[in-house]
C-alpha cells in the first residue's frame, strides 16, 4: 500500500506543479526538482529509491518514442548533417576534452572513470529546453536540438558503458569499441524499424477485418517503445536508438486509412503520458538530491568545506562542457557557411549572428533525466572487488551539472531569444491555406464527378440539393481557407446522404494530402496540422 500511496502522491504533485508554475516565475523542470527535494526532507519523508535500470526502461523509451514520432521527418533530413555532428561527433569531442579535464581536477580518479562521467554528461534534454523557452525557440533551432537529443542519448550512454567496462577491467581497445559502437547503433535502429513495421502490418491486417476499435490499436502503440527497447537490449544493441527508430517509423504508419478515431485517441493518450512522465522524471531527480548529498558529504569531517569544493568542481565541469560545445557549434557554422558559399548555395540562417546562434545552441544543451539515470547505474565494485573509485562524488558532480545547466539556461535563454528572428507566422499561415486549398479542390472535383443513382425523383432532388450545398460550403472554405459551421439538421434521408458524401469528401482530401506528402509538396508539420483538422471534422461528423 505504501508504494501505491507514493505513486498517487507523486502524480498529484506533478499535476500541482503544472498549476503552481502559472504563479511562480520558474521553469517547470526546476520547480519540480525543487518540490521533489522538499518532499524528500525527513519532516515530509517521501522517499523513492531509484533503480537505474527500471528507470531507463519505464521512462526513457516512451519519451524518446513520442519525440521520434513527432519529429518532423522533412526537417530531420534537411538538418541531418548538423544533427549527426552534434549527436555523435560532438559527443566524442566532449568525452575526450571533458574527460581529460575531469581527470586533471580529480587525479585520484582513473582516466576511464573520468571518461565515463564525461560520457554520461554528454546527452542533452530537449524537453527541458522546451519547458524553459515556452515554444519561443525558432522552429529550425528547436528541431535541431530535438534531433540531437534523440540521437545523443544513445551515443552518450553507449560510450558510457564502454568507459565503465574499461574502468572495471582496466582494458580498452579503441578499434574494438568503434566497431562495436557501429554495430550497437545500427543494430538498434534496425530492430526499432523492424518492430514498428511489423506492428503496422498487424494493424493493417486488423483493420482489413473490420477490427477498427481504437483501444487495442492504441494499447499496441503504447507497448511498442518498451518492446523495441527490451528486444534491442536483449540482443546487446542500443535500446534507446531502437525506441527512437520505432517512433520515427510509426509516424509514417500512422497514416493508415480508416484510423481517424485511433489517431485522435493516440494523440490524447501520448500527450497525457508525456506530461506525466516528464514531470515524474524531474520530481524523481529532486527526490534523489538529499540521498546524493548525504552519500557524498557524509564521509567527510568538514562537509561544508567539501561541499564548496564540489560546487567549484561542478561549475568548472559545466564551464568546460559549455566551452567545448560552443567551440564545436561555432566552428560548424563557420565551416558550413564557407562550404555553402563555395557551392553557390544560400547560407543557412543568413543574416543572423553566428555568435547568438551558437550561444542558443550551447545553452540549449541542458542535461536531464538520461544523465541522472546513467550515472546512478555506476557499479559499486570493480572486478577486483575494490570499491568503484569516487562513485558518490561522481554522482554528486553529475547531479550538480544537471541543476546548474537548468538554472543557467532558464536565466540566459529568455534574454538571448529576442535577438533571434522569430518564425514568420504569416508566411506559415499562407502556406497552410495554400495546402488546404489544394485538398478542398480535390473534394470539390469529387462532388462534381459524383453521379448519385437515386431510386426516385425525390431522391434525385435530394441528392442534387445535398451536393449543391456541400459544394457551396467547400467553395466558401476554398475562398476563405478556414473552417465553416455545420449545416442545419435535415430530414433523415437527406442526413444519411449528406453523411456519406461528407465522409467520402473528407477521405478524398486525406488521400490527396497523403499524395502531396509522398511527392514532398508539404512538410510533416503542415501535414500533421491539416490531418488533425480533417480527423476532427470526421470525428464531429460521426458524432453528429
Amino acid at each position: 500500500m505504501q508504494l501505491l500511496y507514493t505513486i498517487l502522491t507523486m502524480l498529484l504533485v506533478v499535476s500541482g506543479t503544472r498549476i503552481t508554475a502559472q504563479f511562480i516565475p520558474l521553469p517547470l523542470p526546476l520547480l519540480q526538482i525543487l518540490i521533489g527535494a522538499l518532499l524528500a526532507i525527513p519532516v515530509l519523508g517521501l522517499h523513492v529509491r531509484l533503480e537505474p535500470e527500471l528507470f531507463l526502461l519505464l521512462f526513457i523509451p516512451p519519451l524518446l518514442f513520442v519525440d521520434g514520432w513527432r519529429m518532423p521527418k522533412g526537417q530531420f533530413r534537411q538538418l541531418r548533417t548538423p544533427i549527426l555532428l552534434l549527436a555523435f561527433a560532438l559527443v566524442f569531442f566532449t568525452i575526450l576534452g571533458a574527460g581529460h579535464f575531469i581527470h586533471w581536477l580529480l587525479p585520484q580518479v582513473p582516466l576511464a572513470a573520468c571518461f565515463a562521467l564525461a560520457a554520461v554528461l554528454s546527452p542533452t534534454d530537449a524537453v527541458a529546453v522546451s519547458a524553459i523557452t515556452h515554444g519561443r525557440l525558432p522552429s529550425t533551432l528547436n528541431n535541431l536540438l530535438q534531433g540531437e537529443a534523440l540521437m545523443n542519448d544513445a551515443s552518450g550512454l553507449v560510450a558510457f558503458k564502454f568507459a565503465v567496462a574499461a574502468t572495471l577491467t582496466g582494458v580498452f581497445s579503441i578499434t574494438d569499441a568503434g566497431v562495436q559502437f557501429v554495430l550497437v547503433a545500427f543494430g538498434g535502429l534496425a530492430v526499432g524499424v523492424a518492430l514498428s513495421y511489423l506492428l503496422g502490418r498487424l494493424r493493417a491486417w486488423m483493420i482489413a477485418r473490420g477490427w477498427e476499435d481504437p483501444a487495442p490499436h492504441v494499447l499496441l502503440l503504447l507497448l511498442l517503445p518498451f518492446a523495441a527497447y527490451v528486444a534491442a537490449e536483449h540482443l546487446g544493441l542500443s535500446g534507446i536508438l531502437s525506441a527512437v527508430a520505432a517512433g520515427m517509423m510509426q509516424s509514417r504508419l500512422d497514416l493508415l486509412p480508416r484510423q481517424t478515431s485511433t489517431r485522435l485517441l493516440n494523440r490524447s493518450v501520448w500527450t497525457l503520458l508525456e506530461f506525466t512522465f516528464n514531470g515524474l522524471i524531474f520530481l524523481l531527480l529532486g527526490l534523489q538530491l538529499p540521498d546524493i548529498l548525504d552519500a557524498a558529504l557524509g564521509m567527510h569531517e568538514a562537509p561544508w568545506l567539501f561541499a564548496l569544493e564540489a560546487l567549484g568542481m561542478v561549475v568548472a565541469i559545466y564551464a568546460i562542457l559549455m566551452l567545448l560545445r560552443f567551440v564545436w557549434v561555432y566552428g560548424y557554422w563557420r565551416v558550413s557557411g564557407a562550404v555553402r558559399r563555395l557551392r553557390g548555395e544560400p547560407t543557412r540562417f543568413a543574416g543572423q549572428s553566428r555568435i547568438a546562434l551558437s550561444a542558443v545552441l550551447t545553452l540549449g544543451g541542458v542535461r536531464g533525466a538520461v544523465t541522472l539515470a546513467g550515472v546512478m547505474s555506476l557499479p559499486l565494485l570493480l572486478n577486483s572487488g575494490q570499491a568503484f573509485p569516487q562513485r558518490d562524488l561522481l554522482i554528486l558532480l553529475a547531479a550538480g551539472v544537471i541543476l546548474l545547466s537548468l538554472l543557467v539556461a532558464s536565466v540566459a535563454l529568455p534574454r538571448i531569444l529576442p535577438r533571434l528572428p522569430q518564425d514568420n507566422a504569416a508566411l506559415r499561415e499562407r502556406e497552410l491555406n495554400r495546402h488546404r486549398a489544394v485538398i478542398l479542390e480535390s473534394a470539390i472535383r469529387y462532388l462534381e464527378s459524383e453521379d448519385e443513382r437515386a431510386a426516385n425523383a425525390e431522391g434525385a432532388i435530394s441528392s442534387a440539393e445535398v451536393k449543391a450545398r456541400l459544394m457551396s460550403e467547400y467553395r466558401d472554405l476554398l475562398e476563405r481557407a478556414r473552417d465553416g459551421e455545420e449545416s442545419r439538421e435535415q430530414q433523415r434521408e437527406v442526413d444519411r446522404l449528406e453523411y456519406r458524401l461528407r465522409l467520402q469528401a473528407l477521405r478524398t482530401q486525406r488521400l490527396e494530402l497523403y499524395r502531396m506528402r509522398k511527392d514532398n509538396e508539404l512538410d510533416d508539420d503542415m501535414l500533421t496540422e491539416i490531418l488533425r483538422d480533417l480527423d476532427i471534422a470526421e470525428a464531429r461528423l460521426h458524432n453528429s
